[in-house]
């Protein structure tokens, strides 16, 4: 019997995510290449945090900007703007070792950064169009594949960035990637259609901040969610592994890609662990507060933990494991979720000012991260972890009890 071919929907979803795991793949072997190779040149570890500063902040502009020129110019030219910019940002780390300074490294990365944002507000929006409404199952388990299966190859990524680093030093892994990441682009210059996610009526700047409740109410739980898991995770826990319990550098990073790869496994399975596989059960405002509040126990466990004497070894295994269970099925609820109520026409200004909430969630927890951790430990850390859950939690309350919001 012969096959079916393949829809055109299909073939579309299938060139948008191929294309989010090639630049995904590059974006986590790029910053593992980073750390290791400027902590081999003797930069600190401060120092090497500040190499990824512009990289957060460029999110947050990028995801609001972002968002306004896919509508504009369809999403098609933003995601192969994201691909180009990071063969760009990649070619300027090909210069001699001499020309790596902090303010050029900085530079590249704010590029990635860039790059990284629209390429992911792309990809996520352009889901919306090859899904039919009345089939929301199909988008809630694409968008959950497409999510999970990305942050699965970045973990991926940091091993291949350790791997490409040891045996084909600094700039043969850069410049390898680059040409890589080059084909794709070209490849993806001829495959994704040309209208795909473009305005029929071209918004206006002032049209930047969402009118919609439902994402407005849905982009403060992702901020306040982002903020609760980057507050302990970004800096707090891998200094901690390494201060405390005495990890060398292979072990912690080994340790986290793993834990983000386990996190995208998860995503990609949150329809069969919801049991909204079905049109009729597809998640909305209620789901997500169900799958909320558990979450918030979680920080707030280990932290008690900690302050009772607890080993905390212990502690840190079981409990990452619990919150990256739980923390990948809300994820993917939200992802799915900001789809469903965005609007139809210019889908990608919704989707660009929801993700602009996730990345100043994610520069909120990681300069908190910092500055608690060394103030009053990792236990302080995990409380405020779970109030920003809790405020997640309380704010995904007032969401739709439906699938579409009205806008």
């Amino acid at each position: 019997m012969a096959s079916r071919p393949l829809t055109t929907e299909l073939k579309q979803y299938l060139t948008v995510t191929g294309n989010y795991w090639a630049f995904t793949l590059t974006d986590g072997a790029l910053r593992m290449l980073v750390v290791l190779h400027f902590h081999a040149l003797g930069y600190s570890p401060l120092q090497i945090a500040l190499l990824f500063l512009f990289y957060e902040i460029f999110g947050i502009i990028t995801n609001l900007l972002g968002g306004w020129l896919g509508a504009r110019w369809g999403l098609n030219r933003t995601m192969n703007a994201g691909l180009l910019l990071q063969v760009l940002a990649l070619a300027m780390l090909l210069v001699p070792s001499a020309m790596l300074s902090v303010v050029w490294v900085m530079a590249a990365q704010a590029l990635s950064g860039i790059a990284k944002d629209l390429n992911k507000m792309s990809a996520k929006s352009s889901l919306k169009f090859l899904v039919a409404d009345h089939v929301q199952n199909r988008l809630y388990q694409w968008v959950a594949l497409l999510t999970g299966s990305k942050n699965a190859l970045k973990g991926v990524g940091f091993f291949l960035g350790g791997l490409l680093l040891s045996v084909l030093g600094f700039q043969g892994a850069v410049g390898v990637m680059a040409a890589v990441l080059l084909l794709v682009w070209i490849a993806s210059l001829f495959l994704l259609r040309g209208d795909l996610g473009k305005a029929k009526a071209k918004p206006k700047f002032t049209e930047l901040l969402s009118k919609s409740r439902a994402v407005n109410i849905l982009s403060a739980a992702r901020l306040f969610l982002f903020g609760a898991r980057d507050v302990w995770f970004v800096v707090a826990l891998p200094v901690f592994l390494g201060a405390q319990l005495g990890w060398d550098h292979w072990q912690v990073g080994g340790f986290l890609a793993l834990w983000v790869i386990g996190y995208g496994i998860v995503q990609a399975l949150a329809p069969a662990i919801t049991g909204r596989r079905h049109a009729s059960h597809a998640p909305d405002g209620r789901t997500a507060l169900h799958w909320a509040l558990p979450l918030v126990l979680v920080p707030a466990g280990m932290a008690m933990a900690l302050v009772q004497g607890v080993s905390a070894a212990g502690v840190l295994m079981i409990g990452l494991a619990v919150f990256g269970v739980l923390f990948a099925v809300n994820s993917a609820l939200h992802s799915y979720l900001i789809l469903s109520y965005a609007r139809e026409d210019g889908v990608s200004l919704d989707v660009g000012f929801y993700y602009m909430a996730n990345a100043m969630g994610r520069l909120l927890g990681t300069v908190l991260s910092g500055w608690i951790y060394q103030t009053q430990g990792l236990a302080a850390c995990l409380w405020v972890s779970a109030g920003l859950l809790a405020l997640a939690a309380l704010i995904a309350r007032a969401l739709p009890r439906h699938n579409k919001a009205s806008v």
